[in-house]
């Protein structure tokens, strides 16, 4: 069984690689590929006012400009940003005032959702009440070493108590030892356990080769799930751009992308939305909104 997964996987990786060969081989097109110009800088080609990515360079160049917000296709307001923040807090010693500030900044400044241990998804789901903001468990977090039957078994106790997107880590090691059958059943189990409560898959991207990345991302896909996410923040290194582009990529449109860990500003958070992701992870999502810089770590 393990032989055939992964065999079905090294086919699929080898799909995912000669479509990126593709797409790098035509670099010399400005206007296929003034958005990766305008993200690193260059300048876009005066073509690109009327290729079909002209949505996303104006996008791009107004990030370089300067633009206080964008969206993956148009600029619009500073406050706009809010909707794809997940408001984070995930240290080990957060206390119950902590996680209730946390909800409540997350109502104020209309974030997207509030992301947390499962131990505090009751007291959140309780304090949000009402509002739009909605409550995310992390799920083996943030090792992701956890047996699968462990993380479902979390996975529904987090929807019970309130959640309603999950974040799960990845197993690490088993992506990197490339046994992708466990890594498959790892992320279907939660899955199945979430039922049509999304899963977001956290790859730990800063431990990961280039080629762990794709297969991880392919592999969540093939789960089910909703998202692939970049890091948990707990593992040194954090989210790119970089990574972010490769994820949307393999993933394609009809999976989000959520870059997290280290994104501590509103530039930070324009260049991951401007490199393809559509939900932010941060727990310096005020100082995100309103301009300013955190020190925090994730």
């Amino acid at each position: 069984m393990a032989d055939d997964v992964n065999a079905v996987v090294d086919e699929v990786v080898a799909r995912v690689k000669r479509r990126l060969d593709a797409l790098e081989a035509g670099k010399n097109d400005p206007c296929t590929t003034a958005p990766a110009k305008a993200a690193s800088g260059e300048e876009c080609a005066d073509s690109c006012q009327v290729c079909p990515n002209h949505d996303s360079c104006g996008t791009l160049l107004a990030v370089k400009g300067g633009a206080a917000r964008i969206s993956p296709d148009r600029v619009r307001t500073s406050g706009d940003i809010a909707q794809f923040i997940d408001h984070t807090l995930l240290k080990a010693d957060a206390t119950r005032d902590e996680v209730l500030k946390l909800c409540e900044e997350a109502r104020r400044h209309n974030f997207a959702t509030v992301c947390l241990n499962s131990i505090n998804i009751g007291t959140a789901a309780r304090a949000l009440a009402g509002s739009r903001v909605v409550p995310i468990a992390v799920v083996g977090f943030p090792l992701g070493a956890s047996l699968p039957t462990a993380k479902a078994f979390e996975t529904r106790e987090a929807i019970r108590c309130g959640a309603k997107e999950i974040d799960m880590v990845v197993n690490i090691g088993a992506l990197r030892s490339k046994d992708y059958a466990l890594v498959l059943k790892d992320i279907e189990m939660v899955v199945q356990a979430a039922g049509n409560t999304p899963v977001k898959v956290i790859l730990e991207t800063s431990q990961l080769s280039h080629e762990e990345k794709i297969v991880g991302c392919a592999l969540s896909k093939a789960a089910g799930a909703a998202f692939v996410k970049t890091s948990t923040g707990f593992a040194g290194g954090g989210a790119t751009a970089e990574d972010v582009m490769l994820m949307r990529k393999v993933v394609g449109d009809d999976v989000g992308v959520k870059a997290s860990g280290g994104i501590r500003s509103t530039d930070d958070a324009m260049k991951m939305i401007a490199a393809g992701a559509n939900r932010i992870g941060a727990s310096a999502s005020v100082a995100i909104i309103t301009g300013g810089t955190s020190t925090s770590k994730y």
